[in-house]
């Protein structure tokens, strides 16, 4: 049984108390009255012995359980009960009785200590009958609107069942779609492929046109560098003037090696220079070609450090480091060295040179970019029916997820789906989305933190869909992942009512929703079961 049903129950034995008083020994409760007959040997109730009748309340403890002594303060183990009439029936320890202060609301436990004890049985049972009547209208409008809600959970299961059928055949069109217009796609892709290879095949042909033209027209300029006597001939002496076609790079460039790239001879004539040209070309480095001009040599004395800005400025120049001095003798063996080797240019710098000399490659003919054009309106068709595939997967399992979800016995918590509901504080905002997650914002702005993501329902067996929990949200720093316990009550809204943290990064909160509300209970048999209490 519920709480808000046992509430329910007290409502009805509260009104239903009959004013008639039934006669048995003080604190007895009327469920025990049978062992207490007058004139009949009395039986401990935990069986341990029998007295005779006249030594129960007698103010001496004869029972163990302290059952001989019910209405005096003779048994340590012993209770009283209080019948309050008008209210609702009720044990105090009998260690109370006669205690001089009123525990009973129908002053029975105080008979004999002058106590001014007055009956507040009637006024107290009248305020708590229209607390519960109040509760139990709540609880029954609650159920009718749980009532509701399964219906509608019931309309929307089977609206979803006959979507996902209608997607299921949908999903199958649009595969074939998909598989229809991907074979149109690689139909339009393969004569697109062939015409930019040929368009790419005839552009590299032209490049290499242009190039080989322009090698001719640079090895003629070479030839006429090289010729210094303009004899028609270009001579061994005349290439070693060229350091920069040294070989190896180590030593000087001799005799021997500039003939080894004349081809053995002496000289050649600018047929012959052809081949010669192939050996030379990759390291030869043109006297019109203005070089770096190297540093004028000042004298030490008329060194001066020109006028900046920087830092450097602060420091005297006797102060400077004697590293900065190395570093200045070291400059100036490089430049030293630069003025007798000449660097030919970058692979990079050259192909840059040479695509600046080419130009970029020039534009599709018309009929190659209508392939292109009819390739990419298949490719565009193609990933558009593509998307709209993968929707459909997506909404079929979002679908499947909701139809075999655990929203209760009858679904009655479905409506809960999708939702979220919040709560402010001074200091922050809780917000709940059922069935997804729980979350925390500072209420000033700021970061927010995950209090933890669907678990599962946690509540007792016989009813266990009174508690969610939501587990490994955002980690404590040193501790656990955050997790949250929700305690649902019935009610006739659907709002989220306090918020707590009983234990660290573990949160407490209560959740008002009329899916929790159970059938009000009926006047009879549960009446009388439970009248004795």
């Amino acid at each position: 049984m519920t709480s808000c049903q046992h509430l329910l129950l007290l409502l009805l034995l509260s009104v239903g108390v009959s004013a008639v008083e039934v006669q048995r020994p003080r604190g007895v409760p009327l469920s025990k009255r049978q062992f207490y007959e007058e004139g009949k040997p009395f039986t401990c109730l935990d069986g341990s012995r029998t007295i005779p009748f006249d030594r129960v309340n007698d103010d001496y403890c004869d029972c163990q359980d302290g059952s001989d002594e019910p209405g005096t303060s003779a048994c340590p183990n012993g209770s009283f009960h209080c019948t309050n009439a008008g209210y609702r029936p009720g044990f105090i320890p009998s260690s109370r009785i006669n205690d001089g202060i009123c525990d009973c609301c129908d002053t029975t436990d105080e008979y004999n200590s002058g106590a001014a004890c007055q009956n507040t049985c009637r006024e107290m049972g009248r305020k708590e009958r229209e607390s519960l009547q109040k509760m139990a209208e709540i609880a029954k409008e609650g159920f009718l609107l749980k009532q509701q809600l399964i219906q509608e959970a019931k309309r929307g299961l089977e609206d979803k069942k006959v979507k996902h059928a209608d997607i299921e055949i949908n999903k199958k069109d649009l595969e074939s779609k998909v598989e229809a217009l991907r074979i149109v796609k690689e139909a339009a892709e393969q004569p697109e492929k062939e015409a930019k290879e040929r368009h790419l095949k005839a552009w590299e042909d032209q490049k290499a046109v242009i190039q080989k033209e322009k090698d001719k027209a640079r090895m003629a300029e070479v030839f006429l560098e090289l010729d210094d006597d303009a004899d028609g001939f270009v001579s061994v002496a005349e290439l070693l003037s060229h350091s920069e076609l040294d070989s190896d790079s180590e030593d000087s460039f001799t005799e021997a090696e500039a003939q080894g790239l004349m081809g053995g001879v002496d000289n050649v004539d600018p047929v012959a220079f052809e081949s010669v040209w192939n050996n030379i070309k990759e390291k030869y480095i043109s006297e019109a070609t203005p070089d770096t001009p190297a540093p004028v040599e000042t004298p030490p004395e008329e060194v001066r450090e020109p006028d900046s800005d920087n830092d450097s400025e602060q420091y005297p120049e006797e102060d400077i480091p004697d590293e900065e001095e190395d570093d200045d003798e070291e400059d100036e063996d490089d430049d030293t060295e630069d003025r007798d080797y000449k660097s030919p240019p970058t692979t990079q710098t050259q192909e840059k040179k040479d695509e600046d000399d080419e130009g970029a490659m020039p534009p599709y003919d018309q009929e190659t970019q209508n392939l292109i054009d009819a390739a990419q309106k298949a490719r565009d068709a193609f990933d558009e029916a593509e998307k709209a595939l993968r929707e459909v997967d997506d909404q079929i399992k979002s679908l499947e997820k909701e139809i075999s979800f655990d929203f209760g016995p009858s679904a009655e918590f479905a409506y809960l789906y999708s939702q979220c509901y919040e709560l402010t504080t001074s200091e922050y905002v809780y917000r709940l989305c059922p069935f997804n997650r729980v979350s925390q914002k500072p209420k000033f702005g700021g970061s927010e933190t995950n209090l933890g993501s669907w678990g599962h329902w946690a509540g007792p067996e016989d009813n266990i869909y009174a508690v969610m929990k939501y587990e490994h949200g955002t980690g404590c720093w040193q501790g656990p992942n955050r997790s949250t316990t929700i305690k649902l009550t019935c009610g006739k809204e659907t709002v989220l009512t306090s918020t707590s943290e009983p234990s660290r990064c573990e949160y407490l909160m209560e959740f008002i929703s009329p899916a929790v509300c159970h059938e009000p209970p009926s006047l009879g048999s549960e009446l009388h079961e439970h009248q004795e209490l």
